[in-house]
């Protein structure tokens, strides 16, 4: 059974990437660092680099060092340095809370807050300069452009369908559609890991910055076929592509396998996801199980000439 966002489009295409697309990419990235002064250290002006700058808007009205590092993904050095960088110049305060001596909390002065609302200032600026029309045109490429960067970061990994992130991510899969389905969920219906590991099968991660937000199962289903199970994407990762191209790497997976077709069945409820099987070359077959929550069942033939998916 596979659950996903039914706004999904299609994945980024695998490498080789094409000179010029690379070439554009970087132009961008040269512009726009310029452009905002991150190679200066005065970001959008200021009398400050980059890194202090985005901790100043990270901090907010306070928070802890702790979840400052988990949030941005910083070393603890390199976080301790920039946090005393600002103490000193009086934008910030760092002290213990009453409730929990083991924290160091972070909190903005009124230096810091002015600081914060002339840089918010400063970066509206860079909008003024076109007409609303224009405006929304560069707000909806910039949502693409980031949409598809996630996308092109993330990285899909075949695990042991016994790891900690497998099982957590059928965990996720199950309380999902437990509550999407009328029904609910029975748990005991998700694959065992010894189906999905070796020579029996696949189970592939999604990871996002080191976070799975992903999974998909392949498992043989008898001679020469598969069964594709537990699509599954966690909200956060959602409207990027990624499904299908879970999708796509488990096609490969049963290809490496030398199975000849896939099949995978879905609930009634998946209106979406009986779309996106068709769109990706699914073809609606009789019932191949007894899978109490499927109500629509498919098959894919796996050619040579679609070896990447």
């Amino acid at each position: 059974m596979e659950t996903f966002d039914g706004s999904q489009r299609t994945a980024a295409p695998a490498s080789p990437v094409p000179a010029d697309d690379v070439a554009a990419l970087r132009r961008f990235n040269r512009y726009f660092t310029r452009r905002i002064g991150a190679l200066d250290d005065h970001y959008l002006g200021q009398d400050r680099p980059l890194g202090e700058a985005r901790l100043l808007v990270e901090i907010g009205e306070g928070v802890s060092l702790r979840e400052l590092r988990g949030r941005l993904g910083l070393d603890a050095g390199y976080l301790s340095r920039m946090a005393k960088a600002l103490e000193a110049q009086g934008l910030v305060r760092v002290g213990v809370p009453p409730h929990d001596n083991r924290l160091r909390v972070i909190e903005p002065t009124p230096a810091g807050r002015a600081e914060v609302a002339e840089q918010q200032r400063r970066a509206d600026a860079l909008l003024e300069g076109l007409d609303p029309a224009r405006r929304a045109e560069l707000t909806a490429a910039l949502t693409t452009a980031e949409r598809l960067l996630r996308l092109a970061s993330i990285t899909v990994e075949v695990v042991d369908g016994a790891s900690p992130d497998a099982l957590a991510c059928l965990d996720a899969y199950a309380a999902d559609i437990d509550a999407r389905f009328p029904e609910g969920f029975d748990k005991a219906a998700l694959v065992r890991p010894e189906e999905v590991t070796g020579d029996a099968g696949a189970f592939l991660v999604a990871y996002e910055e080191q976070r799975a937000v992903g999974c998909g199962a392949l498992r043989r289903l008898e001679p020469g076929t598969g069964e594709i199970r537990h699509v599954w994407v966690h909200p956060r990762a959602r409207r990027l592509g990624l499904a299908r191209r879970l999708l796509s790497g488990l096609e490969r997976e049963a290809r490496a396998r030398g199975l000849d077709a896939v099949r995978l069945d879905t609930h009634a409820e998946l209106t979406e996801a009986q779309a996106m099987y068709r769109a990706c070359g699914y073809t609606e077959i009789p019932a191949y199980d007894d899978n109490v929550y499927a109500s629509h069942w498919f098959e894919k033939r796996l050619g040579t000439g679609s070896r990447n998916g």
